[in-house]
């Protein structure tokens, strides 16, 4: 089940889940999905690793079955992702050179999130990372790029979750860059022409 509230100055979607290995992929999914209705397509890759690392730990250290919780909230220039369970042990980072099974999520979290931390509550704890937004997800032109890359990298490339998708967007923006030079020699016009002027105006307006 999916309960999303909207609501300023935040953005909040909770995800029940149950603590199961094929569960984390649908979380990543949801996750994905979720940031990119909030036009925050690009942290879709370091949250998605975040909740794989958060949902895991939960079938590690809290026990395969166990019934938690993934909420997603934006706020500000933050996005927070907090996995709630029914546990009280408080997990820490252990000393380096530990195994994978001695915290290398807990690591991971201090590694990419800017802050993160624990917190008990009254029916267990939470777990919580928060990750910056990228600034630039605000501008009117990134937002359309994002939403033209999108669509394109589906009619261009097989749909890729994870660690790829970067990759695919990259590669959908090439070959959407090519098909504007294709079209526009197809009508006349001068392809170099149009990538001197397209950068012209892109390094003036950063500039600017």
């Amino acid at each position: 089940m999916t309960d999303c509230d909207v609501t300023e100055p935040r953005l909040r979607c909770v995800l029940p889940f149950e603590a199961v290995p094929a569960e984390v992929g649908h979380l990543r999914r949801a996750t994905t999905r979720q940031l990119g209705h909030w036009g925050m397509s690009m942290a879709a890759d370091e949250a998605g690793l975040l909740v794989t690392e958060l949902a895991t730990n939960v079938i590690k250290h809290v026990g395969e079955g166990a019934s938690a919780t993934l909420i997603l909230e934006w706020r500000g220039e933050r996005l927070r992702l907090e996995v709630h369970d029914k546990s009280s042990a408080v997990p820490a980072l252990r000393v380096a050179g530990c195994d994978d099974e001695c915290g290398r999520g807990l690591h991971l979290l201090a590694t990419l999130a800017v802050d993160w931390g624990t917190v008990l509550t009254a029916v267990g704890k939470a777990v919580w990372c928060e990750v910056a937004v990228n600034p630039t997800a605000s501008c009117p032109r990134v937002e359309r790029a994002a939403e033209a890359l999108e669509r394109y990298g589906h009619a261009v490339a097989s749909p890729t979750d994870g660690r790829y998708r970067r990759m695919r967007m990259e590669d959908a923006a090439v070959a959407l860059i090519a098909d504007l030079l294709h079209w526009t020699a197809a009508f006349g016009g001068d392809p170099d022409g149009v990538l001197d002027q397209a950068q012209a105006r892109y390094e003036g307006e950063v500039a600017a």
